[in-house]
């Protein structure tokens, strides 16, 4: 629940600085054990880069990573009256001049969670030729594709951790792929997932990474990627959130902020991004960014009628991917309107906005097969600081915990996705349950979490 800082007590049992899905995660388990939080966020809304902007009747998120249904921390948000996930296909698009690759088909009902595992395996993993235009592989480099994601998918979390840790490009180069698998289907999936065009993340990042793909589905919030932080806040008691408060210091037991003067508690928990955390807590390392651009354009008319991830296989120009988005979440557009939004990663992504929305309108012409020339640009959103890199080696489960009093969580303490950041807030919760008391300390990350 959210509240002006004004009608808020001073005191509380934990401060918890930034209101994104780290520290609303946080917030949820303190208070559920029964101490009092606040949470400091300097914005005016909650949600950090999970935000969505309203723009004359669309919905226009802000971020371009992709959430998956397989995420553990997403699940335990999807359960009767919670989050809504809007699922894409079950396969995603690969183009590549005339040629289409998809990766993935519908699965039937499942059973138990093996059986859950098994059939994701044999199902998303599976490159199957679409029947519109020439297959990007034949039928053995297929079969061998399959076989390597399947098992990939199929691999418990200990073997898999226990890999050597390269790169993601080296590891894809040394596992016998044909090149053609390689380079036109595995990478550019990948890339997008990662939101890494070079794949400098460690092996094990981007393992994780392919086999979420292969047991669950890519998909959207319904209503923007704003719901899922909204939820979390909402889920608060009353006056917990409270928004347009910046802190510019953090210590174990205060909080000083730039509105309201120090605020007083018995631990403090920064949970803002990267950046900032660096500047509250000196000494704490910053990561290297991976930035990212969105683009978010309408149509009058829709250039794909289907829900699915759309990859450029041969890397023609600055998109990444790119999807009909209000064909996965009709709510996101205004009756009679289309919304395309595209992603832009790498140094493009910090292209000037009018040079790269001419360069990407060019590719995504050739990707949707029509031109994208009078379709109108609605807004473009860049974030330098998007996601934090995780080169190898890499380690998923950085301490939440600094000193007595004093904790920090985020994607950057474990893996730069949402399940990453949601994880972290609970682990740094539990870790100060345990410095009041109050249970056990988990340090277990998103790996295990995952397994």
């Amino acid at each position: 629940m959210l509240s002006n800082a004004r009608h808020t007590a001073g005191h509380a049992d934990v401060v918890v600085v930034g209101a994104g899905l780290a520290g609303l995660a946080a917030a949820h388990r303190l208070t559920s054990a029964g101490l009092s939080v606040s949470v400091l966020e300097a914005a005016p809304r909650v949600g950090g880069r999970m935000t969505t902007d309203l723009v004359d009747g669309f919905r226009l998120d802000r971020s371009g990573q992709l959430l998956n249904s397989s995420f553990p921390e997403l699940r335990r948000l999807t359960e009767p009256g919670g989050l809504t996930l809007l699922p894409f296909a079950p396969e995603v698009l690969l183009r590549g001049g005339e040629r289409d690759h998809r990766c993935g088909e519908p699965r039937s009902a499942r059973g138990n969670r093996r059986a859950r595992s098994t059939r994701g395996a044999l199902t998303a993993a599976r490159a199957l030729a679409s029947a519109t235009r020439t297959p990007l592989v034949g039928a053995l480099d297929q079969a061998r594709l399959s076989g390597h994601l399947h098992r990939l998918a199929d691999l418990p979390t200990d073997q898999l951790l226990a890999r050597p840790e390269l790169t993601a490009a080296h590891a894809l180069s040394a596992r016998g792929l044909p090149n053609r698998a390689l380079h036109g289907l595995l990478r550019p999936l990948l890339v997008a997932l990662l939101c890494d065009p070079r794949l400098t993340t460690s092996s094990r990042c981007a393992d994780l990474a392919l086999r979420s793909f292969a047991r669950g589905r890519l998909c959207l919030p319904a209503g923007g990627a704003s719901a899922l932080p909204e939820l979390l806040a909402a889920a608060l008691p009353p006056g917990t959130v409270r928004t347009g408060v910046r802190a510019v210091s953090a210590a174990t037991t205060s909080v000083a902020t730039a509105e309201h003067g120090e605020l007083r508690c018995r631990a403090v928990l920064v949970a803002t991004g990267a950046r900032t955390a660096a500047e509250l807590l000196p000494g704490l390392r910053l990561p290297v960014f991976h930035p990212v651009t969105v683009l978010h354009h309408t149509a009058d008319a829709t250039p794909l009628a289907e829900p699915v991830l759309v990859l450029d296989a041969d890397r023609r120009g600055p998109v990444s991917h790119t999807a009909v988005i209000s064909e996965v979440d009709p709510t996101r557009s205004p009756p009679g309107r289309v919304l395309i939004t595209s992603t832009v990663l790498g140094p493009a992504a910090c292209e000037p906005f009018d040079a790269l929305d001419k360069a990407a309108r060019g590719q995504l012409g050739e990707l949707y097969g029509t031109s994208a020339e009078d379709w109108e640009l609605l807004r473009v959103h860049h974030d330098p600081d998007a996601v934090p890199a995780m080169p190898a080696p890499h380690d998923p489960q950085r301490p939440v915990r600094l000193l007595s009093g004093l904790f920090v969580c985020g994607d950057h303490r474990d893996t730069s996705t949402a399940q990453g950041a949601l994880s972290s807030g609970r682990r740094a919760a539990q870790s100060v349950l345990h410095d009041f008391g109050l249970g056990p300390r988990d340090e277990t990350g998103p790996l295990s979490a995952a397994a």
